[in-house]
């Protein structure tokens, strides 16, 4: 059985993921906040505490992190669909080891997947808004 490893994530890790995400992913970083992968992940690794969640055989899952406020984000590529429970196991075991009072952000509604594991991981949705500079809808979320 797979095991996922977490590492701390860094600008060398930026390639490498940037160019493997799901689409919904792409889709969220492009149309809905209007950042190019490449830079909207190198800002993410340099304001945040990012983790890089990864298979043991040495594919990336994803990348994920918080800011100081507790704005936290998450990029997956398509290795998370092959093992999507074990996923959401070791993302809640990483999520309830966070010490932050508030964890929120928004998400693209088109992104169905995202949206699943959030609620899967506790995250309570609050309202639709339009966000970015195509004016999409995004769910605002929050876990406290």
């Amino acid at each position: 059985m797979p095991k996922i490893v977490f590492r701390k994530a860094t600008l060398i890790d930026v390639p490498k993921l940037s160019g493997n995400l799901l689409t919904a992913d792409i889709a969220e970083i492009y149309e809905g906040a209007g950042l190019n992968p490449v830079l909207s992940l190198s800002q993410d690794i340099l304001t945040s505490e990012a983790t890089v969640f990864s298979l043991d055989d040495g594919r990336d899952i994803g990348i994920v992190g918080v800011s100081a406020d507790g704005c936290i984000w998450m990029h997956c590529t398509p290795a998370v669909k092959e093992i999507p429970l074990l996923f959401c196991k070791e993302a809640r075991r990483w999520l309830n080891a966070l010490e932050y009072p508030i964890l929120f952000n928004c998400a693209d509604i088109r992104n169905t997947t995202h949206l699943k594991l959030l609620k899967h991981l506790g995250f309570k949705f609050l309202r639709l808004i339009p966000y970015g500079p195509n004016n999409l809808y995004f769910v605002e979320f929050v876990r406290l």
